[in-house]
């Protein structure tokens, strides 16, 4: 099935290129925002469970995977492919979340046969709203110029810069307002997910996944149940620019969850979600555009529970 998948996407990759390069000279025509707004909004309402006929309904110890999207089609072939070729991958959910519509992405989303699929879109995106907040708003003051400069401009904000004496850009808060928006619509919203308490794996579209991912998120979900009752956090990524599969492939260490270090490939259930949808204010507040920042400042200064995580020492997810 997974080699088979990989080769009718390369085929059907090829078959683009040929239709693109034909020589008809026509492109389809673009989607006025109205349009785009309309098919989200009927995407996000309809709530299609692909492939559910196929692999059965989603089970409380289902494991969700929840990958954000932009626009990188080239890295999310790359990610879809390794997903394809993992083990146990017929037995998730794979909710792909949306903050820029695209057909051809779309097409690449819903060729996915392996394991149940799910779209939702972000609705307040920049795509959606270039002109306004939360987009580019004609009022907005400029990333950089001085407090003076705004006071006398008297742009939206003026007088609140950030931290590092920037004025918001809406390209990088869209990232964070996506993260937010997304857990809340998997753990509080969907119908297939608002009462589900298993493990929400969370990936993005750059990120590339090993074959024994999902065995290795289990073993870690149960040695935490019983070895690491403070685990909240399983953490698959990391940064590290070496290591040693040999050595470590089969083994965790558990740390207090760092941002920068472990928001690469992690998952976390209902109740450390219901801890951190009770600090939204301290989330959304939190003067800092990174969504993993802000979740760093939610932990340290909000939840009754600090983030800590059980961290693979070799990575499964890169």
């Amino acid at each position: 099935l997974c080699s088979t998948w990989g080769t009718m996407l390369r085929i059907a990759w090829e078959e683009s290129l040929s239709v693109e390069g034909s020589g008809r000279g026509e492109l389809p025509r673009a989607l006025t925002i109205d349009e785009i707004k309309r098919n989200i909004h009927r995407y996000n309402q309809m709530q299609t469970v692909h492939n559910e006929d196929l692999f059965g309904p989603v089970q409380n110890d289902t494991i969700i995977i929840v990958i954000q999207i932009h626009t990188r089609l080239v890295y999310l072939r790359h990610l879809i492919v390794s997903l394809a070729q993992a083990r146990d991958i017929e037995s998730t959910l794979i909710v792909f979340s949306h903050d820029f519509y695209d057909e051809e992405i779309n097409d690449l989303v819903q060729s996915v046969d392996f394991a149940k699929v799910l779209q939702i879109f972000y609705p307040h995106s920049i795509q959606t709203h270039p002109h306004e907040f939360p987009g580019v708003s004609p009022g907005d003051c400029p990333r950089d110029i001085t407090i003076e400069q705004a006071a006398i401009r008297k742009c939206i904000n003026a007088r609140t810069p950030d931290l590092y004496g920037h004025y918001r850009e809406a390209k990088f808060t869209q990232t964070k307002h996506h993260w937010w928006w997304k857990a809340n619509r998997v753990f509080n919203q969907l119908e297939v997910t608002r009462n589900h308490t298993g493990l929400v794996l969370f990936l993005e579209e750059d990120h590339f996944v090993a074959q024994d991912f999902l065995h290795i998120l289990r073993l870690m979900e149960r040695t935490a149940r019983v070895s690491c009752p403070t685990c909240n956090i399983l953490s698959l990524g990391t940064y590290l620019k070496t290591y040693s599969y040999f050595g470590d492939s089969k083994k965790a260490e558990v740390t207090p969850w760092v941002s920068s270090k472990h928001n690469m490939g992690f998952a976390l259930n209902r109740s450390v979600w219901l801890e951190m949808w009770s600090c939204a204010r301290y989330f959304c507040s939190y003067d800092d555009y990174n969504w993993d920042w802000s979740l760093q400042h939610v932990s340290q200064s909000c939840l009754p529970h600090k983030l800590v995580a059980m961290v693979m020492r070799g990575p499964r997810v890169f």
